[in-house]
């Protein structure tokens, strides 16, 4: 870190005797170094044209102030280490970037000629922004997330939800092809770091962060995903046979209680429309497909929801596909019809139909979380009979309205459908620590609702979680927000003498 202070105070120093000599040039009248050695370097062109000031301040003037703020705000960086310094130099060495890019182009394509004194400071301003980039990156990504939070989550948020989400996917299918825009999210949002590797299930996650299922239903950010940070990611839910969704509105925001509302109903294109568009792709993370009972009036038994399911498995089973794992999603609160598998008949008759498959992957199972303890407790025992089912997700949706983590006013006004984000908090950690205790050594954790910080995500690793999952908290506070905890649960980790996070895990 010392060397990038010390790089950075020397390429400053030199931009700010650039500036001075260059301001005592316009003010002396002296005599310039390098009024002009080619047709394409001339200096005197450039400094005397209209473009060499800025509400009749000279660009030099205004370099020379850039410059002593520069060298100001590193050093303060450097002796006090706080984050505000940081936040200074990253706005600072982006902004003077910009304007070297723009004074370049007036050089090149307006005035018709070149300063050297000038091209060189934009070249100091490039070297900064670079290595600010490099050795600020926690401050750099809460850059990033104050512009979402103040500009973007704004304009997103004058939209209709579903279409917002509709055009985010589409453009993220699209970013996921383009080499270059992949080579910048790697180098501001994706790290390796050892502490937070974990082989759970035989499955080795380099990151404990993972996209929960009912965000890329379609499957089509399997190539993006893995350059914002993500640990791994869950497609779907995917259903035996294509459903349209329900009837609109599907998708609503309660900015106030830190959630969405949600009514899909497993809105999919369907097993075999999922298996072709994933044919052939290799998957930088583990990749699960979340599979559920197909929407439809016409499965009104229990046992046609079940040969739907199953039929479902034996697709992807035979399908050729490199995925990891499977989530299997019984809980989702927004489907037609009375069929359950809530209770431990219709569960076993489920997960005894699913043994038969004889499933190459480990499953996991979504989880309701408006159960009981005992209820839940039930569950499962009935799970844990079965030795393909590795794990457990919790949870889903919240469905009680009157939980006191909604704005009252919201929740009036919220129409049909359940509820993501802060309040599935207070219950899904309350089941994640009666799980861990239960069954520690039985079943991987995976902790899902409410994570909208490092400190959340941590608050359910040490209350028995291996890894967690997230929607909503990306969607209100940027798609940094992965980097972000996997740099803050590193440092957690650290400041609490855990050498891994599996030695957090279940702590609390």
């Amino acid at each position: 870190m010392l060397f990038y202070y010390l790089t950075a105070l020397v390429l400053a120093g030199l931009g700010w005797l650039d500036a001075r000599y260059l301001t005592l040039v316009h003010y002396q009248q002296a005599i310039l170094v390098c009024a002009r050695y080619t047709i394409f370097v001339d200096c005197g062109k450039v400094l005397q044209s209209p473009y060499s000031a800025m509400f009749g301040i000279p660009l030099a003037v205004i370099g020379l102030i850039n410059y002593s703020l520069l060298l100001l705000a590193i050093s303060a960086s450097f002796l006090t280490r706080k984050k505000l310094f940081s936040y200074w130099l990253v706005i600072q060495t982006a902004g003077a970037f910009l304007a070297s890019v723009y004074f370049m182009y007036l050089q090149i394509f307006v005035i018709g000629s070149l300063c050297l004194y000038c091209t060189g400071s934009a070249l100091i301003s490039l070297l900064l922004f670079l290595i600010v980039l490099v050795s600020q990156k926690p401050a750099v990504l809460d850059v990033v997330g104050m512009i979402y939070q103040l500009v973007i989550k704004p304009v997103f948020f004058w939209f209709d939800a579903e279409l917002v989400h509709e055009t985010v996917i589409n453009l993220g299918q699209i970013l996921g092809r383009v080499w270059l825009v992949k080579s910048i999210l790697v180098f501001f949002m994706k790290s390796n770091r050892p502490a937070l590797h974990q082989t759970l299930a035989g499955i080795s996650f380099t990151g404990p962060v993972g996209l929960a299922a009912g965000f890329d239903y379609q499957a089509k950010l399997t190539r993006l995903l893995p350059n914002l940070g993500f640990g791994f990611q869950t497609v779907g839910t995917i259903t035996n046979r294509p459903y349209g969704g329900n009837p609109p509105p599907r998708l609503g925001r309660l900015p106030k209680s830190k959630s969405l509302l949600v009514n899909k109903g497993f809105k999919n294109p369907g097993a075999s429309a999922t298996i072709s568009r994933l044919t052939n792709e290799e998957f930088a993370i583990p990749v699960g497909i979340s599979l559920g009972r197909t929407n439809s009036r016409r499965l009104v038994t229990q046992r046609l929801s079940v040969n739907d399911i199953t039929e479902a498995f034996e697709k992807f089973e035979h399908s050729g596909l490199r995925h990891a794992y499977y989530e299997l999603n019984i809980s989702c609160p927004n489907l037609l019809g009375k069929v359950e598998f809530y209770s431990t008949r219709h569960l076993t008759q489920l997960l005894t139909a699913l043994r038969s498959q004889k499933i190459s992957r480990p499953v996991f199972v979504k989880m309701p979380i408006e159960k009981t303890d005992r209820q839940f407790l039930a569950m499962l025992q009935i799970i844990s009979r079965f030795s393909f089912m590795k794990g457990v997700i919790i949870g889903n949706l919240q469905k009680d309205r009157r939980d006191p983590a909604f704005d009252q006013e919201e929740i009036k006004r919220a129409g049909r459908g359940n509820f993501s984000g802060k309040p599935t908090w207070k219950r899904s950690n309350e089941l994640i620590k009666l799980t861990y205790q239960a069954y520690k050594r039985r079943f991987v954790i995976v902790g899902c609702g409410g994570v909208f910080s490092a400190q959340d995500a941590y608050e359910k690793i040490k209350l028995g979680a291996s890894l967690v999952q997230l929607i909503t908290g990306m969607i209100y506070q940027g798609p940094q927000l992965i980097a972000q905890i996997n740099l803050g649960l590193e440092e957690r980790l650290r400041q609490d003498g855990f050498r891994s996070i599996q030695e957090a895990i279940g702590t609390a």
